[in-house]
Formats: structure tokens, C-alpha cells, sequence
């Protein structure tokens, strides 16, 4: 039986998934494979390298920082989060990445991307991130605000449109026991983008993703309850915001920020003795 970790994203929103991974780190806690979606497959990196607090770390001192996320970097370079900035100085000057042992690693690390040509997720397994980096941006690259990354023959962008929370997908790659870690308090049923009509504009030569991004909702509202039954049916553990996360996408402000990773470890601490049981950890 193999153990698996499925992260949801949400942009500043998923700083709660750092205050999360950060417990489990505390408690000797690994997965045989983690997924992760958009923001949340950056933390599951730093989750993987086992660099405790270095999520929270670098978004409280960036948060605002025009080279890290913001309307001046779109405007000059056509990504909202600063290619060059976030994905090579950060990781490599001021809070490097442990490449060594996330590449020692016993945890299979997958990233969930959007194929603009196929409308449907992929899942790509990053076995070293020095030259598979540009994935990890892919799945974190939002529409209408990022460049297309293409790689290897396929074009892609945030992962979070075609599979928002892959817990199905991970369960068909052969992950029985997974934990969930979602960004959205119980109840959120997610609505119908009021921008997806710019989708038949920017992204006309892609139609089955301009379908995916007009079905986002659908899909979205159905993953939720797919997890809700395997839940009910101990087939998986979920772990979600305890209150409504009052936090942007683009969130600034450091003292909100740092709230919403304390809720995170706060409802990670609150759930660890019921996920223990569940992996079979007090056994």
C-alpha cells in the first residue's frame, strides 16, 4: 500500500499548505508520492527537500517585492510571478533550493500541468528539479497572466485548470492511502470565471483548453465531492482550512500572510493524531 500526497494550490492562499507540510516535517512525516497543483507544487518541493520554513521565509520577505509577483512584472516581461527572479535567483541566491536531497529522496514528486493542445492534465514526474524547473513554473503559470511554457513538444500552463485537485489521478497511479491538503474551507463551491470569455480571445488557437478553462467549476465542484466520499469511506484524509481564509492572490500584506500559515499548522497539528491512524503510522 503506498502512501500519497495530493496539494492544492491558490497562489497566497496556499502559504496555509506551507504551515501544513512544515507539522509534517516536524513529525518525521513522509509520503511515498506527493502531487501538487500550481502553488501547492512549490511547496511540495521544498516539502520534498525537507527544508523546513522556507516557504513561509521567502513569501514574508518578497511578499510586494515588484520582482516576485506583480503587475509591473507582467507588464515588462508578460508574467504576473517574475520568471527570472522566482525560479532562479530565489532558488539559487537567496533561499537556495537542497537539490541533494531532493534528489536522495525516497518520495516520488509529480507536478500537475494544463496541455493547452489536449485540454487535459498532465502529470509529470520531476525526479530532479535542476533541469526540470521549468515544469514547476508550468504548473504554477496562471491564464491571461503568464507566458505559455513549452517544453518537450507539449504547451502548458497552470495545472489547476484542467485538474484542480487530483486525488482520482494520483488513486489510478497506484496511491491508495492518500492525505488531501486543501486551500478552501468547507462549503466553497466554486463559480463560473466571469473572465473565462477573454479564454476564446487569447487562447483561440487551443480549443479544448479554452473548454477546459469554461468547465473549470464543473469540474472543480466535482472533485470536491469525490473527495468528500472518499473521505466518508476512509479511502482518503483531508486536511482544509478550519475558517475562511481571508487572503488574495497577490496578498501584500505580511501579518495575513503569516495568519494563514499558523491556521495551517494549527489545523495540521489539530489533525495529526487522526492522519496518523489513517497511515497506519501508530501501528
Amino acid at each position: 500500500m503506498k502512501t500519497g500526497l495530493i496539494l492544492e494550490g491558490g497562489a497566497h492562499r496556499a502559504i496555509y499548505t506551507a504551515g501544513v507540510l512544515d507539522v509534517f516535517l516536524e513529525n518525521d512525516i513522509h509520503f511515498d508520492g506527493v502531487i501538487g497543483v500550481s502553488a501547492g507544487a512549490i511547496h511540495g518541493g521544498s516539502f520534498v527537500s525537507e527544508q523546513y520554513g522556507r516557504n513561509i521565509a521567502y513569501t514574508l520577505k518578497f511578499a510586494g517585492d515588484r520582482r516576485y509577483m506583480s503587475f509591473y512584472s507582467l507588464l515588462t516581461t508578460g508574467n504576473l510571478v517574475g520568471e527570472e527572479f522566482c525560479y532562479h535567483e530565489l532558488p539559487e541566491k537567496y533561499f537556495p533550493f537542497d537539490h541533494q536531497t531532493f534528489e536522495n529522496s525516497k518520495t516520488r514528486f509529480y507536478v500537475t500541468c494544463s496541455n493547452l493542445i489536449t485540454g487535459k492534465a498532465e502529470y509529470i514526474e520531476c525526479d530532479e528539479l535542476r533541469t526540470k524547473m521549468a515544469y514547476l513554473r508550468a504548473s504554477a503559470s496562471m491564464p491571461f497572466v503568464s507566458q505559455i511554457t513549452s517544453i518537450d513538444g507539449l504547451k502548458l500552463l497552470d495545472g489547476g485548470i484542467c485538474d484542480s485537485i487530483p486525488l482520482q489521478a494520483f488513486q489510478s497511479m497506484g496511491y491508495d492511502r492518500c492525505v488531501v491538503v486543501q486551500t478552501r474551507a468547507a462549503g466553497y463551491q466554486k463559480h463560473k470565471n466571469k473572465l473565462s470569455w477573454l479564454g476564446h480571445i487569447i487562447y483561440r488557437h487551443y480549443p479544448e483548453f479554452v473548454r477546459a478553462i469554461e468547465n473549470r467549476h464543473i469540474m472543480y465542484n466535482q472533485e470536491l465531492d469525490y473527495i468528500e466520499k472518499q473521505v466518508s469511506a476512509h479511502k482518503a484524509f483531508s486536511i482544509r482550512p478550519s475558517r475562511n481564509i481571508p487572503i488574495s492572490h497577490m496578498e501584500k500584506n505580511k501579518k495575513i500572510i503569516r495568519n494563514v500559515y499558523e491556521l495551517g499548522r494549527a489545523d495540521a497539528q489539530n489533525a495529526l493524531p487522526d492522519m496518523q491512524k489513517f497511515l497506519h503510522i501508530c501501528e
